[in-house]
């Protein structure tokens, strides 16, 4: 009988019903903790909008059914992390410098900084918020993020492989984080601050910080990060490196750069801003057609986007314009070419003027017009119960697909890297492989949560904050009802003899009592126009208590969504371990949380007030460069990079809802900036929670000398 190796590892049997308990203690103690992490954003929210917004949400089963996801996501895709692609990037990071040049590991971490951004769920989310964006009143910012997103994000993702690129040499040569800081901010800034005074630059610095913030995800930071601490390690120059800290910081700020660079270059291709007739004039045809393909398209964009003063700037003659809507009326052909997705009775209810709709008379609103709560729905108010008309199996599949194109090519770069051209391999296999399958299906579980769940509770409370601070009373919806009868009209009289007239509506649900305005009566074509009141949830004396409200669950909403971050998880498991436990997680991760909550306070304030964004992001940064130069190197790349991991997939939605929801009600054309806000006090949060803990530490060994001498 052969005797075994002493390096054979001896397998442990462990009966099934014992390794199925351990499995699933396990489980649910990582569940357990995942539903600490998100119990509270979701509970504020909930509270928020049932006890101050005064209505439940619409689609309750859908967004129990995603929060529940949202919670089994977490912990599946950060297990995934712990287990796969950490490990597997630490692995990569030690031993390229023992095995290859500079070079090579200059190139390998541009290619997997450029890779890992494209994959980031919260870019999706970013290039959905331009949907916002008027053609005429941001030229520039409308091109980028509608007509040439791709170009966006290809800036966005060469800007992180630089980034990774010059973290990599940072490491490799033990070079102080602080150099970078202090020359690359101020150079931001002084562009940033160039930009603000250009017409057409200007809109585009708040959605360039934006971008250098949504970069830093799950799936950048945990790579990059592990990555950049194997190098730092296996070239002996952690200490000097920060331990690996200070490349997600790079991480942020190089994107930030070439948006920068990008609006500058297309500048030249877009036409200044100008109101909305002037732009679809014929007189400004040739430059508004810079931003389409041709004119059909600029015409469809007036019908679907603009309004009754566009569409009629759009033709030289009114006989040209009236005959353009009786082919609308008439002619399939024509609708599909004017309005391409948009139904005729959708159209007639969210985009046609007044005086438009009086040229359809017989066409009613569409059961999927959006409802007074802001849902889809074929009754005002009444959800329709399911958010997404394809339901959950659509959902899944498509982030499933987002996942898969997320997590597959970067593991299988690290893994090529690390066995063809390291010719090495992972130390636990099994474990990195379970791993990198745990991540993939707990991406997809997370990011189809969130949008089941976390996005639509965020948008109801996004569209209706603004009633918060509303100080007046004012329509949003028109329903047309044809064949109206004035027999159902009734009166009622109060204690002063004043008499008002009412009847009773009901579309597909209770009926609601409506009180009836003669004037909105068209008796000759037997027409009520019923428009539906949105009313301020307090009375303009009390608007001051509105928008502390708001303020306050601003700060809330940053606080809690940052501690449901799996970004932020990742770092502070990594600096707890790096500072062998006398940094918490918990202590970093409720710096961090409060330093977004005042950023979004900021940054709904800039909103509301339509502050310029450069006067309030160079102060805080401007801050941040005593601070950097006076902190120690190793808490200097722990802060900066704390402000990169605050932003991902469920902040940005959130905090885009938000933030787009109150610029739209208050008609702010800028209302990008919130996300940059949340990304720079958190910096400055830190560094101050560093120089606190350097503090006591110094008085521990201080107390620890003194009582040493005493004995």
């Amino acid at each position: 009988m052969s005797e075994r190796k002493p390096t054979e590892r001896k397998r442990i049997e462990i009966p099934l019903p014992t390794a199925l308990r351990m499995l699933g203690d396990y489980a649910a103690a990582r569940i357990g903790e995942q539903l600490r992490s998100v119990a509270f954003i979701i509970i504020y929210l909930l509270a928020f909008q049932i006890v101050i917004l005064g209505s439940p949400p619409a689609g309750a089963l859908s967004i129990a059914l995603g929060i529940g996801l949202v919670v089994l996501g977490l912990a599946l895709f950060l297990e995934g992390l712990l287990l796969g692609l950490m490990p597997l990037g630490e692995r990569v990071g030690l031993q390229l410098p023992k095995r290859t040049g500079i070079i090579p590991i200059v190139l390998f971490g541009l290619l997997l900084g450029f890779g890992s951004t494209l994959a980031e769920p919260a870019i999706a989310a970013l290039r959905t918020a331009g949907e916002s964006v008027t053609a005429w009143e941001t030229p520039l910012l409308f091109l980028m993020l509608e007509r040439t997103p791709e170009a966006l994000v290809a800036a966005v993702g060469i800007g992180v492989g630089i980034a990774v690129g010059f973290g990599m040499v940072r490491f490799y040569f033990g070079l102080s984080l602080k150099p970078f800081v202090l020359t690359i901010i101020p150079l931001l800034l002084v562009i940033s601050a160039v930009f603000s005074f250009d017409e057409k630059l200007a809109a585009i610095v708040a959605l360039s910080w934006d971008t250098g913030a949504v970069t830093t995800g799950p799936v950048t930071v945990p790579l990059v990060l592990a990555l950049g601490i194997g190098v730092s390690r296996a070239t002996g120059k952690g200490e000097s490196a920060g331990g690996g800290f200070g490349i997600i910081m790079l991480a942020s700020a190089f994107p930030i750069l070439s948006v920068l660079v990008l609006a500058g270059a297309l500048r030249g291709e877009t036409p200044s801003p100008t109101d909305e007739q002037t732009f679809f004039s014929p007189a400004f045809r040739e430059r508004a057609l810079k931003l389409f393909e041709s004119s059909e398209e600029l015409e469809r964009y007036a019908f679907t986007r603009a309004g009754e003063t566009g569409r009629r700037a759009l033709f030289e003659e009114e006989a040209e314009y009236q005959a353009a809507l009786e082919a609308l009326r008439e002619d399939q052909t024509t609708r599909n070419t004017l309005l391409g997705d948009l139904s005729l009775s959708e159209w007639l209810t969210t985009q046609a003027s007044d005086a438009e709709r009086d040229r359809f008379p017989r066409i009613r609103r569409s059961a999927e017009t959006p409802s007074a709560s802001g849902a889809p729905t074929g009754s005002a108010g009444v959800g329709s119960g399911s958010r997404d008309a394809g339901g959950f199996a659509r959902i899944f599949a498509e982030e499933g697909r987002l996942a898969i194109r997320a997590v597959v090519p970067l593991s299988a770069l690290l893994l090529l890297v690390l066995l063809v051209l390291l010719r090495d391999r992972p130390r636990y296999r099994d474990e990195v492989v379970l791993g990198i399958v745990l991540a993939l299906i707990g991406m997809a579980v997370l990011t189809s949560g969130i949008r089941l769940g976390l996005a639509p509770l965020g948008d109801d409370v996004g569209a209706r904050l603004p009633r918060v601070f509303a100080d007046s009373t004012h329509g949003i919806e028109r329903v047309v009802i044809d064949e109206f009868d004035r027999e159902v009209v009734f009166e009622s009289i109060g204690p002063d003899g004043d008499r008002r007239s009412y009847f009773y509506l009901h579309d597909n649900g209770e009926p609601e009592r409506v009180r009836f305005h003669p004037e909105r009566f068209d008796e000759a074509r037997s027409r009520y126009e019923h428009v539906v009141q949105r009313s301020p949830l307090f009375g303009p004396e009390l608007t001051a208590l509105g928008i502390a409200l708001v303020l306050v669950f601003a700060f809330g909403l940053g606080y809690g969504s940052t501690l449901a971050e799996p970004a932020l998880n990742a770092l502070g498991r990594t600096v707890e371990d790096m500072t062998v436990g006398t940094v918490k997680r918990s202590s970093v991760i409720r710096a961090v949380s409060i330093g977004v909550g005042l950023g979004l306070v900021v940054g709904v304030a800039r909103i509301m007030y339509n502050i310029p964004i450069i006067w309030l992001l160079a102060p805080p940064y401007l801050l941040l460069l005593p601070l950097t130069i006076w902190s120690e190197e190793e808490f200097t790349g722990v802060a900066w990079d704390s402000g990169g991991v605050t932003t991902g997939p469920v902040t940005v939605p959130l905090v885009l809802a938000m933030g787009l929801g109150i610029g739209s009600e208050l008609g702010v054309v800028d209302a990008f900036g919130v996300v940059s806000m949340a990304s720079v006090f958190p910096i400055v949060s830190v560094s101050l929670y560093g120089f606190g803990v350097r503090a006591r530490q110094r008085r521990a060994i201080r107390d620890a000398e003194r009582s040493a001498g005493d004995e």
